[in-house]
This record gives C-alpha cells, sequence and structure tokens, in this order.
C-alpha cells in the first residue's frame, strides 16, 4: 500500500496509473463502497424496525411506493458495488485504467468522474451507438 500525500490528485504530468494514481483509486473505490454499503445497512435498520402497516390506505399506498423506490435503489447499488469490486481487482491484476476495448488509457477526467468506467469515451460511445442500433431492429 502507498502513502498518498495529503491533497494529492492525479495528473496527467505524472506517469499513467503510477503507484500513488493506483492508490488513490483504489482509496477512492473503497471509501464508494464503504458509503453505500453504510446506506445499505441503515435501510435494512429502518426496514426491521419502522412498521409498514399506516392505518390509512392512502398512507400506506405512499409508504409502500417509497420503500418499493428504496429497495430498488438498493438492487442498483449492489450492482454498482460489484463491478467496484471488478475495478479492484482491475488494479490488483494491472488492468485498471485502461480501455477494454482499445487498450488505450482512459482519461484521468473520466475516471474521476467515474472510477469504474471500463471503456475511453470515444469506445463508450461507440458501444451505445451499437446498443441503440440493435435495439432499434
Amino acid at each position: 500500500m502507498t502513502n498518498l500525500p495529503e491533497g494529492y490528485r492525479p495528473s496527467p504530468d505524472e506517469e499513467f496509473m503510477n503507484p500513488l494514481q493506483l492508490e488513490y483509486f483504489r482509496r477512492r473505490l473503497l471509501d464508494w463502497k464503504k458509503e453505500i454499503l453504510s446506506e445499505a445497512e441503515n435501510t435494512l435498520a429502518v426496514l426491521q424496525n419502522e412498521p409498514l402497516r399506516e392505518p390509512d390506505m392512502n398512507d400506506r399506498a405512499s409508504s409502500e411506493t417509497d420503500w418499493s423506490i428504496e429497495l430498488r435503489t438498493r438492487d442498483r447499488q449492489r450492482k454498482l458495488i460489484s463491478k467496484i469490486d471488478a475495478a479492484l481487482r482491475r488494479i490488483d491484476d494491472g488492468e485498471y485504467g485502461y480501455c477494454e476495448v482499445t487498450g488505450e488509457p482512459i482519461s484521468l477526467g473520466r475516471l474521476e468522474a467515474r472510477p469504474i468506467a471500463t471503456m475511453t469515451l470515444e469506445a463508450q460511445e461507440r458501444h451505445e451507438r451499437q446498443e441503440k442500433i440493435s435495439r432499434d431492429d
């Protein structure tokens, strides 16, 4: 584990995916995962402690809708955790930061915005266009 200088941010002026950058993104991913898991624990605690049986039908419908939305959000976050875990494995395997389609470096700006990115912006756009074309057929 590499020590990060206080306030460190990856820079295009340094070697791409050097140990500092890898440690920076590892910590971002781990912090993100911890935050998601903490939110999930809070949701579970509330679900276990709050009865869903509202006496008024409108209140009950509203509560059930709120919980349904909350549970869908948790499901999306569960999928996000698996993407975070995959990104952490790519760091360990030395593949993090490189496009899975072209092998080119993914821009630091894109990785800052979406640390789980697996493709360059251009490759992602091509992929989405292909997906749209195949959906339209």
